[in-house]
């Protein structure tokens, strides 16, 4: 087994979990689950579907960077036996027809997606999707709307700011990590945040709270703008297109020599901040779209609280299309 951070033994997430299933009330009583099966922080989801009472969890693996297969069998009933709900999870590496079609949920998770046109047609009628995010941060490629608007599916995300979640407050955490990690030491460093979506007061309240003097702008070549700057911090919205292209990386390099680039969210033009010798970080490129700096980098607790939240909008979903009431659709955020 890869070795596990102290803050990631079985017993301590087993401790969060309880706290995010009693915090959020939540229940998947008699559910049967789909969703991934990972390492580390993110071996939480189907344990946490379990201890919410689902009666069968079925949860897809696949080898990575992060853990081989049995890493990530072996975890999963580590924890899973630390959260005294052995024999509910059933790790799977492959996710068959006969598999999806008993889902009463089936997330959309890394090794789950994408949730395709083909994959809806195997859907049971009152099946649900939650998103396991905000709703705006919906890339196409995750799951075809279209096609569960077609069959019926209810797809929803989660509001990542309800109080009983709370994830966006940790991104100032994961920004001053970003930047430790590229050798800025934050405090008293003159910091701009470039930032087109709802992350901008979270980063900006995060860094500022470390010490660094902190500047905002939503593009880069518009608007007042700090004479100089230790540090670049991107967190724009992904748009198919490197939101750092050869003209921002040109500019960069004349208006702000030294200053490193920190890829939070939104892809970076490496070979164009190669060119004009800009630094940048991290120095290998996540998938596109996908963040430079993960919630799980600075611990389980905001992982822990963003599945739990994301595994009570599919309650909620199920519950309405039971026809019961509901009194909780705050948790809920609507595509």
């Amino acid at each position: 087994m890869n070795t596990l951070l102290p803050g990631l033994n079985p017993r301590r997430l087993a401790n969060l979990m309880r706290h995010a299933v009693r915090r959020c009330r939540l229940d998947l009583s008699g559910a049967v689950v789909v969703t991934e099966a990972a390492t580390s922080s993110y071996v939480v989801t189907p344990i946490l579907a379990a201890m919410a009472g689902a009666n069968k969890v079925f949860a897809i693996a696949q080898a990575s960077r992060h853990g081989t297969v049995q890493d990530v069998i072996d975890q999963t009933k580590a924890v899973a036996h630390a959260a005294e709900v052995p024999g509910i999870v059933e790790v799977i590496t492959a996710l068959s027809p006969e598999i999806v079609a008993q889902a009463d949920v089936i997330t959309n998770s890394g090794h789950v997606r994408p949730i395709d046109e083909r994959m809806v047609a195997h859907l049971k009628p009152g099946a649900v999707i939650p998103l396991m995010y905000e709703s705006w941060e919906l890339r196409a490629s995750d799951v075809d709307l279209e096609a569960c608007r077609t069959r019926g599916i209810a797809v929803a995300g989660t509001n990542e700011r309800h109080p009983e979640i709370d994830v966006f407050s940790y991104l100032g955490m994961m920004a001053v990590k970003l930047l430790l990690d590229a050798g800025v030491s934050v405090y008293r460093s003159r910091i701009l945040v470039l930032c087109d979506n709802p992350f901008e007061p979270y980063i900006r309240r995060g860094l500022v709270a470390a010490g660094a003097s902190v500047e905002s702008a939503d593009h880069l070549i518009s608007g007042l703008l700090p004479e100089e700057v230790d540090a670049i911090v991107v967190a724009q919205r992904p748009n198919g297109h490197p939101v750092i292209s050869e003209r921002e990386a040109s500019w960069i390099a004349a208006r702000y020599p030294g200053a490193v680039v920190t890829q939070f969210w939104g892809d970076l033009n490496r070979d164009a901040l190669d060119r004009v010798g800009v630094a940048y970080w991290p120095d290998r490129a996540p998938a596109a779209g996908h963040m430079g700096v993960l919630p799980s980098d600075i611990g389980p607790e905001s992982i822990v609280r963003l599945q739990a939240g994301g595994l009570k909008v599919a309650e909620i979903l199920l519950r309405a299309n039971q026809g019961k009431q509901i009194r909780e659709w705050e948790y809920v955020d609507v595509v």
